[in-house]
């Protein structure tokens, strides 16, 4: 095939739409061998310098459009991730690549970001392989975006790996790192991991925080230290430190989990008359609280004051007042709380509400799992893995085994991978049916994935077992938990007390 080049009459060349060269005013296009023979027969010299010179003006153009082509797609990718169009994202990824060009450092970290934000594990984890092996050198923002990714599936043992790379190619931990590793170990009750993080945050001189404040907190509430989690609260203040929103919310919530909601609102309080504002954490709290408590006057009052200060509704704090109402047959409340989520203008959250109350059984039309995911899209709400959590344990708390599954099912078919809090839901389902040795199943399935259970995992699967009336098996699921480094709580204490009084009633008869 011949190449063709042009001769600029008037005005400097630009990129024309089919790939070639041109000006504005004039252009004349010739074949290189016969404008090469024309000058040949004239000035041989001159035929070869000319030559060169438009190879080379050729090529120094060529470069030119690489260049701006590899920065266009570099763009691109990082835009699709920023709008949340992650597929948009990895196609372009794609046409990129096929042109024989590799994203820079920036788009590769961006793509590992938002896949990890939709649960899309397996696919972040073979593009940072991919980074690293396309010869770039990961950043400590890469690392960490890794490691919260894989933690937040539960994937303990790859996120040792992650540290484990990180110190091989000498790359320290930074604040964040410290950080994403205490809200971890925190919630998955790890309580000798979390001490031993927090004695190498304070050995590597980082400054004690609001952040780290509020996981002791959160460590001692969990553990039934409501009593000592308050004490850190006078320790904040004769170190002189502000009392941030995100301690706030914490002591709210160790108030709201031992039952002392006075000392709760009290709170609440306080921080507005501080001048800080409560944020969706405070006030689902606060609601989650009242309604286990029996409080639904008070629950849907909070409720109600929390869309008035525009917060949009957190779909996860409808099962909780769904589920409290549909038990004591108040439909019409239900009924009423929609129509006013409606009217302040939430329709998405009102459609998510809607399905809810249906699965709870005000009038069965969501029994089939995929025509209830259908019907959010409809609304326009898009499948994430938080939404499918949510419909999960709707279908789980009601028993439904079937639906759950299906979920699970359809929540893997788009392409985002189940976590371990999606897992921990599927357990309940079974539990919940009376299905302990589906739950049991659920459980090995977890562990020959590679996740790591936590605590809740180990709660459920107790409670799973005393609903079948397994007592036998409870306290080899305790040990198994203690043995796995997670730091019993108060309930799995309780449970495992539940079962030893049954068994020893047993061997006494």
């Amino acid at each position: 095939m011949e190449k063709h080049f042009a001769i600029f009459l008037k005005s400097p060349p630009f990129l024309a739409v089919d790939g070639t060269f041109s000006t504005k005013r004039s252009v004349k296009s010739i074949k290189v061998s016969s404008f090469c023979h024309e000058i040949m027969d004239n000035h041989g010299l001159n035929r070869i310098c000319l030559e060169k010179s438009l190879k080379s003006n050729f090529q120094s153009n060529s470069l030119k459009r690489e260049e701006t082509s590899w920065e266009l797609h570099n763009n691109m990718i990082v835009q699709f991730c920023k709008a949340g169009d992650v597929d948009k994202a990895m196609s372009s990824l794609a046409q990129m690549q096929a042109s024989g060009c590799q994203p820079n450092s920036i788009s590769y970290t961006y793509l590992i970001e938002s896949l990890g934000s939709i649960g899309r594990t397996l696919e972040a984890d073979a593009i940072f392989q991919e980074m690293t092996c396309s010869g770039l050198k990961p950043g400590l923002t890469a690392y960490n975006i890794l490691l919260k990714i894989f933690l937040k599936k539960g994937l303990l043992g790859l996120s040792d790996k992650v540290l484990v790379l990180m110190d091989d190619f000498g790359i320290r931990r930074n604040r964040e790192t410290y950080e994403i590793l205490l809200e971890y170990y925190v919630g998955a009750g790890r309580l000798e991991d979390t001490w031993l993080i927090i004695g190498e945050m304070k050995q590597r001189g980082f400054e004690l925080n609001s952040f780290f404040y509020s996981s002791i907190i959160r460590l001692y509430r969990d553990n039934g230290m409501w009593k000592k989690a308050m004490s850190i609260v006078r320790e904040i203040k004769e170190r002189g430190l502000s009392m941030d929103k995100r301690i706030y919310n914490c002591i709210i919530d160790t108030f709201g989990k031992y039952g002392e909601l006075d000392e709760a609102l009290e709170i609440f309080d306080k921080m507005q008359q501080e001048g800080i504002k409560p944020d969706i954490v405070t006030w689902n709290s606060l609601i989650k609280w009242h309604c286990k408590a029996g409080d639904l006057t008070k629950a849907l009052l909070l409720f109600t004051q929390m869309q008035e200060q525009g917060f949009y509704p957190d779909p996860k704090i409808f099962i909780t007042i769904i589920s409290r109402l549909g038990e004591q047959g108040k439909w019409d409340i239900i009924k009423k709380n929609f129509e006013n989520m409606k009217y302040r203008g939430h329709q998405k959250s009102g459609a998510i509400y809607a399905v809810l109350v249906d699965i709870y059984g005000q009038f069965g039309k969501f029994r089939n799992a995929e025509e209830c995911l259908r019907a959010l899209e409809l609304e326009g709400i898009q499948p994430s893995a938080s939404l499918f959590c949510v419909v999960a344990n709707a279908y789980a708390q009601q028993g439904l085994c079937e639906q759950t599954v299906q979920v699970l099912q359809i929540m893997e078919a788009k392409g985002i991978e189940p976590n371990l809090k999606m897992l921990n839901v599927l357990i309940n389902a079974f539990g919940v049916a009376g299905r302990h040795l589906e739950a049991l199943s659920v459980y090995h399935h977890i562990k020959e994935s590679g996740i790591t259970p936590d605590l809740v995992t180990y709660s459920t699967l107790m409670k799973a077992f005393i609903r079948a009336r397994k007592f036998e098996q409870v306290p080899e699921i305790y040990k198994e938990m203690e043995n796995a480094g997670c730091t019993p709580d108060g309930k799995a204490r309780e449970m495992l007390k539940i079962a030893l009084a049954v068994l020893e009633r047993r061997n006494s008869i």
